[in-house]
């Protein structure tokens, strides 16, 4: 016996009438008649008279109607009830540039949809900044990079917050597409799909400064392969970097994120993979310990996780792999 059994029953009840009934309820006469039926089947009794002029309820159909209304009334104030008690509150999470281009909406999206009541509150900075700001518990949540940092806390047994690995991202070198000559693109060369690190030793490149997380990766994979890179700029600024490379004033490496916000992106940019195993970013969600957290921030955390996973594996989110723990 379901609730919409119920509806109808006591719908049809009121209205004296079956196609009155399916009217009111926008469904097909038909439809509705064998809900009926199948009601009745179900308790082994009619219900129901038809009469030429309509229907009216018979002495069971009588006693059933008005233990269906008081069941219907529960059910309506069992709706109510959790609709007045559901989730709210605040959450702050912090993203990357690169990540929030491909996530930061999509997160809105699904706290919209799943939870109405919680107001969400976005951050966007470089990776270090996100750190300090976890670290002074201005964040709940956020997506980093930087690995040492909590390694370093690990070491000494300082719990400042939770980790579970989410992606990692494939590393591209990003210069611009032939445009004219310039530093990152003499004599209007081509990329090849792919490059190592080691050959990007002459590579004219700007990077963001050493307390982020993807500079803390390269000067890794820089260091394993003994390359002194020539960096010719230090910008902490997502936009600001990728302006200067469409603009021919060097390269940079990035994950392919860092094109997203770019519609043109394929007529502005070319880029080679770098194909070292740790020339790759692994992206972790930091999180107060859950003792910290709220309970808007706990289930914020729940669908970031759900929104990553998506992307990755819907091949939304180019260059990643899924690393996290299976739903």
């Amino acid at each position: 016996m379901e609730l919409r059994q119920l509806r109808y029953f006591v719908r049809v009840v009121e209205q004296g009438s079956m196609s009155r009934a399916a009217l009111d309820l926008d469904v097909v006469q038909s439809a509705l008649s064998q809900q009926i039926t199948r009601l009745e089947s179900e308790l082994a009794t009619r219900l129901l008279q038809r009469t030429p002029r309509g229907v009216t309820p018979t002495e069971a159909g009588l006693a059933f109607f008005r233990e269906a209304q008081l069941t219907l009334r529960h059910a309506d104030q069992a709706v109510r009830a959790a609709q007045q008690a559901r989730l709210s509150g605040t959450v702050t999470v912090g993203l990357a540039p690169t990540t929030s281009g491909v996530l930061g909406l999509p997160l809105m999206q699904a706290m919209r949809t799943r939870y109405p009541d919680v107001r969400l509150h976005m951050v966007e900075s470089m990776s270090g900044h996100l750190t300090a700001m976890l670290h002074a518990r201005e964040l709940d949540l956020a997506v980093l990079f930087d690995t040492r940092l909590h390694q370093a806390q690990q070491a000494t047994g300082a719990r400042r917050w939770d980790m579970a690995p989410l992606l990692e991202e494939d590393l591209f070198l990003i210069c611009a597409r032939d445009r004219g000559e310039g530093p990152s693109n003499p004599r209007g060369r081509q990329l090849p799909e792919t490059i190592t690190v080691a050959e990007l030793v002459q590579e004219p490149l700007i990077l963001p400064t050493g307390p982020h997380g993807l500079r803390s990766t390269l000067d890794t994979a820089f260091a394993r392969d003994r390359v002194a890179p020539h960096v010719v700029l230090e910008v902490d600024s997502l936009a600001m970097v990728m302006a200067a490379v469409d603009a021919g004033l060097g390269s940079t490496v990035q994950p392919w994120a860092a094109m997203g916000r770019y519609p043109d992106a394929a007529e502005r940019f070319q880029c080679a993979r770098l194909t070292d195993a740790p020339a790759r970013r692994v992206n972790l969600l930091c999180s107060l310990p859950d003792e910290e957290l709220s309970p808007a921030a706990l289930a914020a955390r729940v669908v970031l996780t759900d929104c990553v996973r998506e992307l990755v594996t819907s091949g939304q989110w180019f260059g990643t792999t899924w690393i996290g723990t299976s739903p």
